[in-house]
């Protein structure tokens, strides 16, 4: 019988963070200790006052569907939030709220680029990113950056990435998967080269109240790009609500039109219950739950210190998110019992076969000489996961 399944389908590469999360699910299931450190979801429960919320508005009987773009309540507190805690001002027909930030940012690739289009994608970048560029029919223009210049790209670097068939900058804000955050001299000097041309930005700001240097830095603040960029954001990651699955963005009008267009006819509108009770959380603001910002700084430190214990790894202090992006070149053509390490991948799965600990190869976010480990865990965990990894790392040869 032939396949059923369409090229499209077959294309799509299966996001690489789930699958080692699946991986180490499955061997959690056969009864092995496996530390998962694979996954960029928070530990934390979501905040009471939040629980609280969501359980006034079933009360309250918010069981309907609800508007394509999202409440108008919702968009109100939306629009507030940009002009308080990010310095921007956009209009409630600006905002479009969706099941997650990753279907606002599938939304905004599928409103602007055709086919032949280019993106351009400073790496690391999140995985579903180049997936979401080439589904649409796009072109994705890689960037490279390393460990030496902070996983940072410079203007000259993003001027050279520029040409006629430009349509897109994609990035994220502190970064997903390095952590790396650019500071208002650096997004100055990008945003020169931006205002030279003319094509979108699209600035993904999840990690935003994850930002251990300083506040988060907006480039819709920029105003000579702000009629270009698209602010994309969402509760996950700050809010501690991965389960909730509540994004938003905000655009220029056309664009969010053609992005509630879209939604309409793939999902509609987003949960009613979690957009009541994101209406707490942003009208409320970030400062009853800082203190998980702090609690990852921490983290992060104590991290580090364990890692760097160990011979050959290369590693920086990312600026935020709940990432470390070590670099493991030193390890590549190295062997352990006669099985041969040639990229990020096989590192990855030695890690887990023989530490029992999950971590994503570098490759799956479009940097082959690194590997993503996520520190939204206990400090025992990280601790032992660093041990492991260790003993491991030290045995190849």
């Amino acid at each position: 019988m032939s396949s059923f399944i369409s090229d499209r389908a077959n294309s799509l590469g299966e996001s690489v963070t789930l699958k080692m999360a699946r991986l180490a699910r499955e061997l959690k299931a056969k009864g092995k200790d496996v530390i998962s450190l694979s996954l960029g979801e928070p530990d934390f429960n979501t905040p009471d006052y939040l629980k609280e919320a969501a359980k006034v508005a079933i009360d309250e009987n918010n069981s309907f569907y609800t508007p394509v773009p999202g409440t108008m309540e919702l968009r109100s507190a939306i629009v507030n939030k940009f002009k308080r805690d990010n310095g921007f001002e956009v209009n409630e027909d600006q905002i479009v709220v969706s099941t997650g930030a990753k279907q606002s940012i599938m939304n905004v690739i599928l409103a602007t680029v055709n086919p032949g289009d280019e993106v351009i994608l400073p790496t690391p970048f999140w995985v579903s990113y180049i997936e979401m560029v080439k589904f649409a029919g796009g072109i994705p223009v890689l960037v490279e950056t390393s460990i030496e210049t902070d996983f940072k790209i410079t203007k000259e670097q993003l001027r050279d990435a520029i040409s006629d068939k430009t349509k897109c900058f994609l990035f994220s804000n502190p970064c997903n998967p390095s952590g790396s955050s650019y500071t208002k001299e650096e997004l100055n000097s990008l945003v020169k080269v931006f205002k030279e041309y003319d094509f979108l930005i699209i600035s993904d700001e999840i990690y935003e109240y994850i930002n251990f240097e300083r506040q988060n830095i907006s480039l819709a603040t920029f105003r000579e790009i702000s009629d270009r960029v698209i602010t994309v954001n969402g509760l996950s990651k700050g809010y501690a609500m991965t389960g909730w699955r509540l994004g938003f963005l905000s655009a220029p009008l056309e664009v969010a039109k053609a992005c509630s267009k879209i939604q309409g006819q793939f999902t509609s509108g987003a949960n009613a219950i979690a957009q009541k009770t994101a209406v707490t959380a942003l009208n409320e603001g970030p400062s009853k739950i800082l203190f998980m910002k702090d609690i990852f700084l921490k983290r992060r430190d104590l991290f580090i210190e364990h890692l760097s214990k160990i011979e050959g790894i290369k590693l920086n202090k990312p600026g935020g998110a709940f990432y470390i992006f070590p670099d493991i070149s030193y390890f590549l053509g190295k062997s352990f019992e006669g099985r041969k390490i040639e990229n990020s991948e096989d590192l990855c799965m030695l890690i887990l076969d023989e530490a029992m600990v999950a971590a994503t190869p570098g490759s799956a976010f479009g940097s082959s000489k690194n590997i993503r480990l996520s520190y939204a865990t206990s400090d025992e965990l990280l601790i032992e996961a660093a041990r492991r990894i260790k003993e491991v790392l030290n045995q190849l040869k």
